[in-house]
């Protein structure tokens, strides 16, 4: 069984499990019990780590007496200082995994599952807070919960095997992946697709320095910048080191992150709390070497009429009743000195010019600000029908750190709205590994970057563009990469309208359902008074 089958094995056994739960409520529990598991694998391999160490000549731990190593060797093993000096979190044997399994099928489980983790927060002061413990409220069919036990129990990590580590980080990202298929709209909370965030990473190529998401989700841009970081340390020939910061507005949704970065052996800084960004910022005082985001879509809801005179407003004011730009200008203002950022946002970024939005983006160009634009196909996202961009901001576009090419008063423009081939689904798609490439080094070649192949740079007619700023300028600053590489304008305006109308339903359906929503509690008010309804 190759890990793709495993994986998506695992899925159907769990998600068959799932009874009348919601997906929404379900990803919890279950990415909780996935957390569970790996820490336990992790605790017990730990174990015959420190073993090896007492009897290897080698090891600070060596202990050359073997009558008096196997007398010392428990002592050794129960000693919770060689776990956490390797980052290993501390699991009481009450609360390991194997100890669900043995309960399974006791009445009980669930009130065992929540006392385990609440064991296991105790004990690892990191974890506070972050741990599922309402499996005794999981509304599962009798039996089933001790069954998705027993499936996740299928999961094991072999410390002989280097790989078998990556399988629960996998499992997670691939379980996430799901879930936000499961959820539609919803899952924009805290999921952006695999293939948005690859092209993300392999456009702004984080390898060494601080790394920063002001709307962090469940984590999945820190993941993929590790391994890319990873992937190319082999090929520079040097180590690369990246420290992790970041910020989530749901307290649900920051928990799922921080067991992202744990089941992946990674390390962040998510602030004290989950908060706004723009109301409770947890790194003010943050300079980042790379900043990925996907913040949610043209909000409309965020105090922008609280932060008129926020410092970090340096292009203009931007409007209370959208977000994007407040956004854009907020990242901008976390850059280092050579700090490059790269944002989803939905395309009506791109050419707006309502309520200041215009003046602001016109601010930026000819600030230098914005290095690179790419338009994105339909159809990559499951939980919204908006079509999306991506904005590549640069405090230095000048020749040196950040590319042997000097970029200044230019912007490289990517049509990628007919590149994406893979399908996930009947109603999503995702680039090809290729296509990731092809796009990626068209940036990389323009920059001239130490990650670009060997070939030149060239505009290609309906792909790519590298414009000046008077080019823009002559098109009013509207940064759609179909007015630059030489598609149809016809195209940009269907397209526009298109997000216009996706915009209108996406507002519209949310007026219904909050409607719908206050109905009922209306309509249960005045039953709870005596009337009919």
């Amino acid at each position: 069984m190759t890990d793709e089958d495993f994986k998506r094995t695992l899925w159907d056994a769990a998600n068959g499990l799932r009874g009348a739960v919601s997906a929404a409520e379900y990803k919890y529990p279950v990415l909780g019990l996935v957390f569970l598991k790996y820490v336990s694998d992790m605790f017990d391999a730990q174990a015959d780590v420190i073993r090896k160490r007492l009897a290897n000549p080698e090891s600070d731990l060596f202990i050359e007496d073997a009558e008096i190593r196997a007398e010392s060797e428990e002592d050794f093993v129960d000693d919770r200082t060689f776990y956490e000096t390797d980052n290993v979190f501390w699991i009481p044997r009450e609360a390991k995994f194997a100890a669900m399994v043995d309960s399974a099928t006791a009445p009980d489980l669930a009130q065992k599952l929540d006392k385990a983790m609440q064991l296991i927060e105790a004990e690892n002061s990191q974890l506070k807070g972050v741990l599922y413990r309402e499996f005794s409220r999981l509304a599962l069919e009798p039996g089933k919960l001790g069954e998705l036990v027993n499936t996740i129990a299928r999961m094991r990590f072999n410390p002989k095997d280097h790989g078998s580590r990556d399988i629960f980080g996998e499992v997670y990202e691939y379980f996430l992946g799901q879930f936000a298929m499961s959820e539609g709209q919803r899952a924009g909370e805290f999921y952006t697709p695999k293939s948005v965030v690859n092209l993300l990473v392999e456009i702004l190529a984080p390898f060494k320095g601080k790394i920063y998401d002001p709307a962090c989700g469940s984590g999945g841009m820190f993941v993929q910048s590790m391994k890319f970081k990873d992937a190319h340390q082999k090929t520079l020939g040097r180590k690369g080191d990246l420290a992790i910061y970041g910020q989530e507005l749901m307290a649900h949704t920051r928990k799922l992150c921080l067991m992202n970065l744990a089941v992946h052996g990674l390390d962040g800084d998510l602030g004290k709390s989950y908060g706004s960004t723009f109301t409770n910022d947890q790194h003010k005082s943050l300079r980042a070497d790379y900043i990925l985001a996907n913040p949610p879509f043209n909000i409309s809801k965020w105090d922008g009429d609280k932060l008129t005179e926020d410092p970090r407003w340096v292009f203009d004011i931007p409007p209370a009743g959208n977000a994007n730009y407040a956004w854009l200008q907020h990242m901008w203002n976390r850059l280092s000195s050579k700090g490059r950022a790269g944002i989803v946002l939905a395309n009506g970024s791109m050419s707006s010019n309502t309520s200041n939005e215009g003046v602001i983006r016109k601010n930026m160009i000819k600030g230098n600000a914005v290095e690179c634009m790419v338009a994105l196909p339909a159809q990559l996202f499951s939980n919204t029908q908006i079509p999306a961009c991506l904005w590549f901001l640069s405090r230095d576009k000048s020749a040196g750190t950040n590319g042997r090419s000097d970029r200044t008063n230019q912007v490289l423009f990517i049509d990628a709205r007919k590149i994406a081939s893979g399908r996930l689904s009947r109603t999503q798609i995702e680039f090809t590994e290729t296509e990731l490439h092809k796009l990626s080094q068209i940036y990389h070649r323009w920059r001239g970057t130490e990650f670009a192949d060997d070939a030149d740079y060239e505009d290609v007619p309906g792909l790519c563009y590298s414009a000046t700023i008077d080019d823009i300028e002559s098109h009013n600053f509207n940064l759609s990469p179909g007015r630059y590489v030489g598609a149809a304008d016809v195209e940009d305006d269907e397209a526009e309208y298109e997000e216009e109308m996706a915009t209108l339903t996406a507002e519209l359906s949310e007026q219904i359902k909050t409607s719908t929503e206050l109905d009922d509690k209306i309509r249960k008010a005045l039953m709870g008074v005596g009337y009919e309804v």
